[in-house]
């Protein structure tokens, strides 16, 4: 019987959704490291924003912005050509993770 209960619980974890990555971790996976800097506070180049402690809500807006297009200025572009990689799902976690950057 516990063999039975224990196949069955296998079997249902392998339909589990699975659970999104942490912001930190995304941050990371993500590549924004690359320009942001580790922390978020030290961009690669003065023009690009130091990410640390932004408002989730508008680094949410501003990272789907840039991935549909409807932000198309400045340094968007060098932006453009990660953001396919990550979902929205992932952008809300990674604006979370940024705002609570001290």
């Amino acid at each position: 019987m516990k063999l039975g209960l224990m196949i069955f619980a296998a079997a249902a974890a392998s339909f589990a959704v699975p659970a999104l990555a942490d912001g930190k971790a995304l941050y990371l996976e993500k590549t924004c490291i690359a320009c942001h800097g580790k922390d978020a506070k030290k961009p690669l180049t003065p023009e690009y924003p130091k990410l640390a402690g932004q408002n989730a809500k508008y680094a949410e807006r501003q990272m789907l912005d840039i991935k549909s297009g409807a932000r198309a200025n400045g340094n968007s572009a060098a932006m453009k050509g990660v953001m396919h990689l990550v979902s929205d799902e992932e952008i809300k976690e990674l604006a979370k993770y940024l705002s609570e950057i001290k």
